[in-house]
């Protein structure tokens, strides 16, 4: 049969004398019954060494791995392989990247994204209006978003460039999800959907407007830095390569949110915020 090996993530580990078990790209762990097969004949065949001798058992657990989707090589199709681990090209066309905001943010970012494979660039707001060249957008702030920073940026998406935003409120960062086409979630919607869920919004209403008096500042530490530019270099990636979703969430409507105290990441929908019609004018008297 074809040569195959597994997947990346995925792994087969000999638990005792009477068998093995799977742990899976997601961290599962399923025990694997062999049979009459030789365990160890099937761990160097998984490994990928290719068998010597006919053997229509160990042939039928590797098929089994294989329809499983925890297997990859020559035998699979390069699209699968791709969707199994291996990073597919960036695309010439969606490269030249725009930069905006802060450098404690921006250059770990561009760091991460030319070893992605894309363009990326530093330039000004009027850029993002003014170059028709660039594919995408990303814009982070070291502090607080100030009303209406974002309102033209939002338009990007209606013009065929991708963006993508970030910023930090305290010792929260916020990641917010690629918008690329019309329709998708914008700074805008974000904003109104986070007023709409905390008890709180006139405070965080009035907190985004300023002004607001702090002491000894916030300070980005390097790995923080590092990984809010990982997170939104693999978002862009994804977006750049058409990659599947593989979280809980979609990525379009998908809010993060780093505690940069403990660099712990968590995930919240978010939606898009639909137009409200405008009330009819009354045509005549009741």
């Amino acid at each position: 049969m074809p040569h195959r090996q597994l997947a990346p993530g995925v792994e087969v580990v000999a638990v005792d004398e009477n068998g093995l078990a799977v742990r899976t790209a997601d961290g599962e762990f399923l025990r694997v019954r062999t049979g009459d097969v030789n365990g160890d004949a099937l761990r160097s065949r998984l490994a990928g060494v290719p068998g010597t001798d006919p053997d229509a058992g160990l042939d039928r657990l590797v098929s089994a791995f294989d329809e499983a989707g925890y297997l990859t090589g020559s035998g699979r199709p390069a699209a699968e392989d791709e969707a199994a681990g291996a990073a597919p090209a960036w695309p010439a066309e969606r490269r030249p990247v725009l930069l905006l905001g802060d450098p404690v943010l921006t250059e770990p970012l561009a760091r991460q994204l030319r070893a992605a494979g894309a363009s990326p660039r530093t330039g000004t707001p009027e850029d993002a209006r003014t170059r028709p060249d660039t594919a995408a957008v990303v814009w982070c702030l070291d502090g607080p978003v100030s009303d209406g920073l974002w309102d033209e940026a939002d338009r990007l998406p209606e013009r065929g460039t991708a963006w993508l935003r970030c910023h930090r409120e305290g010792w929260q960062a916020y990641l917010e999800p690629v918008a690329a086409a019309p329709g998708d979630v914008t700074s805008a919607h974000v904003r109104a959907r986070r007023l709409a869920v905390t008890p709180a919004h006139r405070e965080l209403a009035a907190y985004w407007r300023g002004p607001r008096t702090h002491g000894a500042p916030v300070r980005l530490t390097a790995a923080a830095a590092g990984l809010l530019a990982a997170l939104l270099a693999d978002d862009l990636a994804r977006w750049a390569t058409d990659a599947p979703d593989t979280g809980a969430l979609p990525a379009r409507r998908r809010l993060r949110r780093v505690d940069l105290r403990t660099l712990t990441v968590t995930e919240h929908p978010v939606l898009p915020v639909p137009d409200v019609a405008r009330t009819p004018a009354p045509t005549g008297t009741p």
